[in-house]
């Protein structure tokens, strides 16, 4: 297999949870080295967020939970005491190494360990420095704790998501993902590529500053942007669309669908296979502005006609004349879906508990550089020994930084 795109670059990960791990996952996917600096006994809080658990190669569980797995593949996993002046030193010595170093402290939390940015930059002024905290580095929130739910709440996302008023069931509701956590990952990504750009043009690194309610707001998009213009804030629409009708769920005969009609062709070949040819000719109905306008009476006629069919005869019928369409999945759908499996969506790694690690791959699919997968997410301290023998530690000074607890 080719080298990866990112092959030679060396991350040092100082992040936990999810944010920051899914930017390192990422580069670690692309094909940079990452090494997880995890605390000595625990480890990445997440590897405790169970159950369920991932199974040994005897079948019985582990102490890492599968939400550790979904986002520390291609790492390796050394455990340092960052508060004892030894394990600073190894973290400095790491540093002065690496092309980035990634971090979700609290603002200035790494100062007192001489871990910061202005630190470590004055090592290695190279140095491309990532840090992701809730709020930013500046602000009167900056030294506020953040959560994804909480960041969904405040900037704008459960606002416009759930049922709408009046509705049974109504009221503001989080997405079923940790997404802004994840958003913000991929943005983290971006934001250290483009830098490492800048460092090849200049010779020097930067840093960072990522914010989860930075990330929240800007990925309202067109319901930001629909505010912004009209100067009304979008309401809760449960699973419809602001601009677009229909797009939405609807009844079948056995369950429900998705209707995603994105124009007003694809409308008037709906309008036919359900037989009801005269709605694409009503006025009300004929453009897409129109629907929009008129929502409330297109809705409970499109709802009377779907439940005449099942899900897999509209999806039949509608694929066959280009409607967009689809089921609702569950997970165990998703990963039974012929197109999922053609795409290789899910992977199983060997693991160094035994057994393998299931996994969701990397959908990204380069022609000269492709993804590789191969490290499982690594055991805690799995590589603790290796990265320090790199550093030139012998086993004698390694035995004695245990002895210690420092690593």
């Amino acid at each position: 297999m080719a080298a990866g795109a990112l092959a030679g670059l060396k991350v040092l990960d100082l992040s936990r949870v999810l944010a920051g791990p899914w930017a390192s996952q990422l580069l670690g996917d692309l094909g940079a080295e990452v090494i997880k600096v995890e605390k000595p006994g625990s480890g990445d809080d997440t590897r405790g967020w169970g159950p369920p658990w991932l199974a040994d190669g005897s079948g019985a569980p582990t102490t890492d939970a599968a939400y550790f797995l979904c986002t520390n593949r291609n790492k390796r996993s050394l455990t340092v005491d960052m508060t004892q002046p030894d394990g600073q030193a190894i973290l400095r010595e790491l540093a002065a190494k690496a092309d980035v170093v990634l971090e979700n402290f609290k603002v200035g939390g790494l100062a007192a360990y001489g871990l910061d940015y202005a630190s470590l930059a004055a090592l290695n002024p190279r140095l491309v420095y990532c840090s992701i905290t809730g709020f930013g580095q500046d602000g009167p929130y900056a030294a506020r704790a953040g959560y994804d739910f909480l960041i969904q709440g405040m900037g704008g996302l459960m606002s416009v998501t759930g049922r709408a008023e009046g509705e049974e069931g109504a009221g503001p509701q989080k997405v079923g993902v940790a997404l802004t956590d994840i958003l913000t990952g991929l943005y983290a990504g971006n934001a250290i590529l483009a830098a490492l750009l800048h460092r090849e043009r200049t010779g020097l690194g930067q840093h960072i500053d990522l914010a989860l309610l930075d990330v929240q707001v800007a990925c309202l998009a067109n319901q930001a942007m629909n505010y912004l213009v009209s100067g009304s804030a979008p309401r809760r629409m449960g699973n419809g669309h602001p601009n677009i009708v229909p797009y939405q769920d609807f009844p079948t005969a056995d369950g429900d669908m998705i209707l995603a009609i994105g124009n007003d062709g694809q409308f008037a070949r709906f309008c036919d296979i359900a037989g009801h040819a005269d709605w694409a000719r009503d006025e009300r109905f004929a453009s897409n502005a129109a629907r929009v306008k008129h929502r409330a009476e297109l809705l409970p006629l499109l709802r009377r006609a779907t439940v005449m069919k099942t899900t897999a005869e509209w999806i039949s019928a509608l694929e066959n004349a280009a409607v967009p369409c689809g089921p609702i999945n569950d997970l165990a759908g998703v990963f039974a879906d012929p197109q999922v499996m053609h795409r290789g969506l899910r992977i199983d790694l060997p693991h160094a508990a035994g057994g393998t690690a299931p996994q969701v791959a990397n959908p990204i699919h380069f022609s000269a550089t492709p993804i590789d997968h191969g490290r499982a997410p690594p055991l805690l301290g799995q590589d603790t020994e290796a990265v320090l023998k790199e550093l030139g530690r012998n086993e004698a000074e390694i035995a004695a930084l245990q002895a210690r607890g420092i690593v």
